[in-house]
């Protein structure tokens, strides 16, 4: 079991940056691939980025290649997004979620069996 709670949402102009969090409780965190996805109003939820247990792979959506990263602290149980150059198109719900298996088609939602609640970044243009 896994428990996950995201912050660090906001109202930002474009241009700026904001660095969103996930606290993670659960005996399982560390061995974990983690995610995070967003979702716009009226659209499907989209993947963003995704990394290993160990941090040493990691992947991005081409939309946000080049201006966000992900990282994660396994002693902390944490996991962070990074995000620089937003555009408006960037304001959605970000939910962080712990991938169900290993490092295996990780930008498929249905492979994500825990969610947090999800934090709002909104970026004005």
């Amino acid at each position: 079991q896994v428990q996950l709670v995201e912050s660090g949402g906001g109202l930002v102009q474009a241009g700026g940056s904001l660095r969103l969090s996930c606290a993670a409780s659960g005996r399982t965190f560390s061995s974990s691939v983690m995610g995070w996805f967003r979702q716009a109003p009226g659209k499907e939820r989209e993947f963003v980025a995704a990394i290993s247990w160990p941090g040493s792979r990691t992947s991005y959506a081409d939309s946000v290649k080049g201006r966000f990263t992900i990282s994660r602290d396994n002693a902390k149980n944490t996991v962070s997004l990074q995000m620089n150059s937003l555009k408006s198109e960037d304001t959605a719900v970000y939910y962080c979620a712990a991938h169900r298996f290993g490092w295996t088609e990780v930008t498929t939602r249905d492979n994500y069996n825990y969610w947090g609640q999800g934090t709002q970044v909104t970026v004005s243009s």
